[in-house]
């Protein structure tokens, strides 16, 4: 009985964090988030709908902005997976007739010409089976259904076939219908946990002007006060009604106006869209396919000139910034380069990982734990390049060396450079470290023979390619390139963006793109 009683409090307290991460953007200067509701809306899905700004909502798999998301949040104790079958399974989602797909069904026809610029997203901690045919169908931009890949032409005895099979005859609709029906959906990852999520909210509270309650403190009130607001009738929120009822709890800070924050996105989080808590975002994710940009000459045609602009146009406001990168590393160096070390301005970073932290190259003083820079150079061919390999979060020696074998007979040296106990997650310790360490590798490179151009190849926390790219200068004529993590294609490398600009066409005899 105790552990039913847990369980089903985790599930009230994941939902609510999750309402709390959208609400207190209304709060956030100039912030994308117009109304939040809880427990209210489509019969049956209505756990959280969030409405945004015309215009100005998180772009859809179509490149569109959204208008309004339905959120169903579904929380399991213990990890596990679903797929499509799952789907229409009602006890899937606990429930005697009706099936998730059923839910989601009937909210978006009740919406009927709203619709458009509507998603319909599930929000759970399970993650979608990796080998079930739903895999291949979810968008890891925005996880949302890529319907060319449900409707792929194959028969229904194809996987895909065998997808739109049951979910046409689970809700009597046809092929059109479904298409239709299924571009809405959405599928969303929250593997973070309950403390994790309390440490979220944490930033985005001292952001909104909200209270904080230090993580020391058993007692989190907001779990329990919208469920609180809920049986009050108190459902749906906009900006004035939110600091109504929380002036009322006596949850507004009385701290400095929080910090303008500016995003720039390739590829979308999974329950953290930048939208949901930045002033300004730029939105590159357009112009990738997944991880994949879209036209390799983008990056310097579009993509560079885009940030410059985004970046320059933020750096007016203020003498100190604070960016929140949800990018390739290619984009986190190129950043730094517009930012470089004489721009005149303080920059914080957002670092997500291992834990969201505010990361600064004057946020700590050294410490006699940190991991130390250790760098290497060996020959690996007969050319006049460098290649300089940066692996922190994990050593990308073996990939690199086979890349410059197979791809690049320019290069004759490889200068690795990662912390000497080791690479791991955990080996850039702060935003002073990892600026210190992005120095330790300029002077590394500067200490050995030059080379006409060098080709480096990133595995770091974005801060510290920020960094180094802040030193670009120092470095001289280079390229950097982007590696297939997730194994979308050929799990190797590819270039991306050179230095001085216009080096990539002068390039694509020696570099495969």
């Amino acid at each position: 009985m105790t552990e039913a009683v847990t369980i089903r409090r985790d599930g009230d307290t994941f939902q609510a964090r999750m309402f709390w991460l959208r609400a207190a953007r209304l709060l956030v200067p100039e912030s994308a988030v117009t109304r939040v509701a809880f427990e209210t809306g489509p019969k049956s899905y209505d756990d959280i709908w969030v409405d945004y700004a015309p215009g100005r909502g998180q772009l859809n798999q179509f490149g569109s902005p959204l208008m309004r998301e339905h959120i169903q949040c579904k929380w399991h104790s213990a990890p596990g997976s679903y797929g499509y079958a799952q789907l229409v399974d009602p006890d899937f989602v606990n429930a005697n007739k009706r099936s998730l797909l059923e839910r989601a069904l009937g909210a978006w026809q009740a919406a009927g010409d709203h619709t458009q610029g509507a998603r319909y997203k599930l929000l759970t901690n399970w993650m979608v089976d990796r080998d079930d045919p739903l895999s291949t169908m979810i968008g890891m931009r925005s996880g949302a259904i890529r319907a060319k890949r449900l409707f792929d032409e194959s028969t229904d005895k194809s996987r895909a076939g065998g997808v739109r099979k049951l979910w046409r005859e689970h809700l009597g609709l046809d092929d059109a219908g479904l298409q239709a029906f299924a571009s809405a959906l959405a599928f969303s990852l929250a593997g973070d946990s309950l403390d994790d999520l309390r440490e979220q909210l944490d930033l985005i509270f001292f952001m909104a002007g909200m209270r904080r309650v230090s993580a020391s403190e058993s007692a989190f009130p907001y779990d329990d006060l919208v469920f609180q607001w809920m049986g009050q009738g108190r459902l749906e929120f906009d900006r004035a009604s939110l600091l109504d009822a929380l002036r009322r709890e006596r949850l507004l800070a009385t701290t400095q106006p929080p910090t303008m924050v500016y995003g720039v996105k390739s590829f979308e989080h999974a329950i953290d869209p930048l939208e949901l808590r930045c002033t300004r975002v730029l939105d590159l994710t357009p112009e990738f396919d997944e991880r994949f940009v879209r036209d390799e000459s983008d990056w310097e045609g579009s993509l560079y000139p885009r940030l410059t602009g985004f970046l320059h146009e933020a750096a007016r406001d203020g003498d100190r910034l604070r960016l929140a990168l949800d990018a390739h590393a290619t984009l986190a160096f190129a950043a730094g380069s517009v930012l470089d070390i004489k721009s005149g301005r303080g920059i914080e970073l957002e670092q997500r990982s291992p834990s969201r932290q505010i990361w600064a190259a004057d946020d700590s003083v050294p410490a006699p734990d940190w991991p130390s820079l250790a760098s290497e150079e060996q020959p690996v061919g007969a050319g006049a390049d460098i290649a300089i390999a940066v692996g922190f979060t994990h050593d990308i020696t073996r990939d690199v060396t086979t890349y410059l074998a197979t791809h690049l007979p320019d290069v004759g040296r490889l200068l690795m450079c990662g912390p000497a106990e080791g690479a791991n997650p955990r080996s850039v310790r702060s935003g002073r470290h990892a600026a210190d360490l992005a120095a330790g590798i300029v002077t590394a490179y500067r200490a050995i023979a030059p080379a006409p151009r060098i080709h480096l190849f990133l595995a770091a926390p974005n801060a510290l390619s920020f960094f180094l790219g802040q030193r670009r200068s120092q470095l001289g004529p280079l390229t950097l390139y982007e590696f297939d993590f997730e194994g979308g294609r050929d799990r190797t490398y590819r270039s991306s963006l050179s230095f001085p600009l216009g080096m990539s066409t002068r390039l694509t005899g020696t570099i495969e793109t």
